[in-house]
């Protein structure tokens, strides 16, 4: 298990090494790579997914329309915003440290960042089939309702490995990590994304997540592993 935030406060300049180490240098990382596919994809390899599209559009049903329309409204952004103020203020409240409960809220701000300044650069067309949505004024790659579902849900997953009771643990744990795949799957249905979009959404996501999870993470913890490891 990837070792997480600590169990003791950290000191300002902690705080402030460890945003530019942990929080930046990986964003900077993150856009560069995700940039530099989307130009692969759209201008170089230059993939038809539109077949794909097609084959979603032909699944559709009345029953179908209604369950991608709620999944998909869950994960735009004032629902997301909302539920990672909630979930944050929760967390900080019953364990009284910050750095933890902040987790989501930097894997979205970081996701946020990301998605709209790439998207923005690659600048690649929504799918040509009938869209079952209003398209925003973002384009298609990476998905934004993806990627920000993901980095905050993939968030909630990686904290939930800290609660104790173990029904409810994985419980936690298996919702948030379907959630994310469910809100892939309803837009690309509804015709607002390429697969290849919500792929690297799914991946945005979950590297945002990973940053918010590492970003205070134990040294400790992780240097006791690695000496353990060292002796075996």
């Amino acid at each position: 298990m990837i070792a997480g935030p600590r169990a003791t406060a950290p000191a300002p300049s902690e705080v402030g090494a460890a945003a530019l180490r942990r929080v930046l240098l990986p964003a900077a990382i993150l856009w560069v790579t995700i940039v530099g596919v989307g130009f692969l994809l759209v201008d170089v390899v230059q993939i038809d997914e539109h077949a794909i599209s097609q084959a979603f559009v032909e699944l559709r049903t009345p029953a179908l329309d209604s369950i991608s329309a709620v999944v998909s409204e869950m994960a735009n952004t004032q629902v997301i915003m909302a539920t990672t103020v909630v979930v944050v203020a929760i967390v900080w409240w019953q364990s009284r440290q910050w750095w933890f409960a902040v987790v989501p809220a930097t894997a979205l701000g970081v996701e946020a960042a990301v998605f709209l300044t790439s998207s923005l650069v690659v600048g690649r067309e929504r799918p040509d089939v009938d869209q079952l949505d209003h398209a925003p004024p973002t384009s298609s790659f990476p998905s934004g309702h993806t990627g920000a579902s993901t980095a905050v849900y993939v968030s909630f997953a990686l904290m939930a490995t800290r609660i104790r009771i173990g029904a409810v643990r994985v419980t936690v744990i298996v919702v948030c990590a379907l959630f994310p795949v469910a809100v892939a799957l309803s837009r690309v249905y509804r015709g607002m994304h390429h697969p290849t979009d919500v792929i690297a959404g799914l991946a945005v996501g979950t590297t945002c997540a990973l940053i918010g999870w590492t970003w205070l993470r134990d040294d400790a913890r992780v240097a006791s592993r690695e000496e353990v490891a060292a002796t075996a």
